[in-house]
């Protein structure tokens, strides 16, 4: 009887594992490549972000085509292109003959990845919303385009210069940090946002509190008794950014009792670089850190 016992909880324990697998596979809504022969030749990109992971792993002779949004490195520029981040072209994807879609999780791009699957496409859509999401997409891109150990390196290489940062950081004085998404009106990061982890990262505090958005509006009466040290406002595209920074201290010298337009402390900043989970993200974080701690990120 005990020996029944122990079969049935062995036979159950392999059971449980083996849908826990199926869940996994069918949340990233992919089927896997099972050999080497099928492993994708022509991957399409339907962010700036997977598109610049897929350069670092050496990918960009089997890109076939990305996001309009993909400007980096140079090369991605001269790829076909299939629609906007927030509208991908179904049609065009599909001309693009793919073997392999990568898209993220968000309503837009699910529509599109769900008409894809229906057809039978190869999809993979993955949630990088934070950056310990980032670094398990770089493996799960990783996997199914056959360079794992690739993925592994720039996984691993990623997270340890963000540890690096942040223990360099780690013996600063906090400095409060405003992030400003948009001016007007006036939106903020919050600290339910992997821009909170950037700033923590490089050495700062939110200046916001608990927030039920990961980027709320805020009033003015907030904006003041939050007393930001620090103002780093998100740039609208790469061009301009000397007028961009002129604007800024123009718009926020209205609030002369915040101690960062007070101390001339407003920063634009260039938000590709910055705000792009992909494998640029170390560099965005000493960026920041030069603004916060510019006597030890020189």
């Amino acid at each position: 009887m005990k020996k029944t016992w122990v079969l049935l909880v062995v036979i159950i324990i392999g059971l449980s594992l083996c849908v826990y697998g199926i869940a996994r596979i069918l949340s990233r809504n992919v089927r896997p490549a099972a050999h080497t022969a099928n492993l994708p030749e022509r991957i399409v990109s339907l962010a700036p972000n997977l598109t610049e992971i897929l350069f670092a792993l050496g990918l960009d002779e089997k890109i076939a085509a990305v996001s309009n949004g993909s400007n980096f490195p140079a090369e991605a520029a001269e790829k076909e292109k299939i629609g906007t981040f927030w509208q991908p072209n179904t049609e065009v994807i599909i001309a693009a003959k793919p073997d392999l879609v990568i898209t993220l999780w968000f309503e837009q791009q699910k529509s599109v990845a769900n008409s894809l699957d229906r057809l039978g496409y190869q999809v993979l859509t993955l949630k990088i919303e934070k950056i310990e999401e980032l670094l398990g997409a770089i493996k799960d891109i990783g996997g199914i385009t056959g360079c794992k150990q690739r993925a592994e390196k720039l996984s691993e290489n990623i997270r340890s210069q963000l540890e690096d940062l942040r223990l360099k950081a780690s013996n600063t004085k906090k400095v409060k940090v405003l992030w400003v998404i948009q001016a007007e009106p006036l939106r903020v990061a919050g600290r339910d946002s992997f821009v909170n982890e950037l700033i923590e990262l490089a050495g700062g505090e939110n200046a916001i509190g608990d927030t039920i958005q990961p980027y709320p509006p805020i009033s003015s009466e907030e904006l003041l008794a939050c007393k930001a040290e620090v103002i780093i406002q998100s740039a609208m595209g790469t061009s301009d950014l000397a007028g961009q920074q002129q604007a800024a201290e123009i718009f926020w010298n209205k609030w002369q009792s915040l101690p960062a337009v007070k101390n001339k402390k407003v920063y634009v900043i260039e938000s590709d670089t910055v705000l792009r989970l992909g494998p640029r993200l170390p560099q965005g974080v000493k960026t920041i850190a030069r603004y916060l701690h510019p006597e030890i990120f020189k």
